[in-house]
């Protein structure tokens, strides 16, 4: 299967910049990432989806060409959306989306046959946010309430706009857990993007497929949520959400890494279908519990099971 540097030019060789389909895919990607960006900063109809769109051609572009064509793509889409005037817009898409796209292709490394190795992207999902919340709470610092304060006034405004009272309980209960949502849904955009791009470009024979259901965390991963749950039962009511919100996301990778885990273990079951469907539901109509129980599988099975493939998120053989 041809990979991406194999692609331009004589022998793999490219003669010049318009033959080297590195900076051809690079080019494209930057140019459809800032207009779906741009869409979405200014209200056009279905900006959201446009929006969460945005980092499926820097993936495709970083995952099928290497992460230099990832690194131009970003810098290329932040300076369209800086000249277009949307200067917030830029800087909401470069820590939102160009800067871990590159993180995560670059962690990943280009798989040929075998994929990606996804070990440390899945920790990334997890730490990237916690990185976002930290650095938050350091420069809303000097802001009334700080980190808490901004999530407060952003939750009152939002029910606001719906036409809902903005009650203290309410808007508590939305402050507490704001930041990690907003992670979570960041998280999932990156691995949803990452999963779409990576079947495109396993399709159009450029790069291996992401291999998801044997992606398994580095063990090392588990010190990380230990020290945010020790974080958040030591502390005090002082900046409990940012606490809380940190331990929420580093959960994150645990509960894909627990799916994962389930999809491997079961093949083969007769049963496996509708346990997985039960699972799922589970995940959609109880989220809380059902992801704190997932997570805490992940957990268990990395406590047990931990071995020198994990760390490169190889797949490791199924348990007699």
């Amino acid at each position: 299967m041809p990979t991406g540097a194999q692609l331009g030019g004589d022998g793999g060789r490219p003669q010049g910049l318009l033959d080297d389909p590195r900076w051809l895919a690079a080019g494209a990607a930057g140019l459809v990432a800032a207009l779906l960006a741009a869409w979405a900063f200014h209200g056009l109809p279905l900006g959201a989806l446009a929006f969460w769109l945005a980092p499926f051609p820097l993936f495709s572009a970083g995952m099928g060409f290497g992460p230099g064509s990832a690194v131009a793509a970003v810098a290329l889409a932040a300076l369209l959306l800086w000249l277009t005037g949307t200067t917030i817009g830029t800087w909401l898409f470069l820590l939102g989306f160009g800067l871990p796209v590159v993180a995560l292709v670059a962690a990943a490394g280009r798989g040929v046959a075998s994929g990606p190795h996804l070990g440390l992207p899945l920790a990334l999902l997890g730490v990237l946010p916690s990185l976002g919340i930290l650095g938050a709470a350091l420069w809303l610092a000097d802001a009334p309430g700080g980190l808490e304060g901004t999530l407060r006034d952003i939750a009152e405004s939002g029910l606001r706009r719906l036409d809902l009272p903005a009650q203290g309980g309410l808007v508590a209960g939305i402050v507490r857990v704001q930041a990690a949502a907003i992670g979570f849904w960041l998280a999932l955009a990156w691995l949803a993007n990452g999963w779409a791009a990576g079947k495109l470009l396993a399709r159009a024979g450029i790069a291996g497929a992401p291999a998801w259901s044997l992606a398994r965390l580095p063990s090392w991963y588990l010190v990380l949520p230990a020290l945010a749950l020790g974080f958040w039962l030591a502390a005090g009511p002082e900046a409990e959400a940012m606490r809380l919100s940190l331990l929420l996301v580093l959960l994150v990778p645990l509960m894909l890494h627990g799916l994962a885990v389930l999809h491997t273990r079961t093949r083969g079951m007769g049963e496996r279908p509708l346990l997985l469907a039960a699972v799922y539901v589970a995940l959609v109509v109880l989220f809380l519990p059902a992801s704190l129980a997932v997570a805490g599988y992940g957990a268990f099975d990395l406590i047990l099971r931990p071995s020198s493939k994990t760390q490169s998120g190889g797949p490791r053989p199924p348990r007699s």
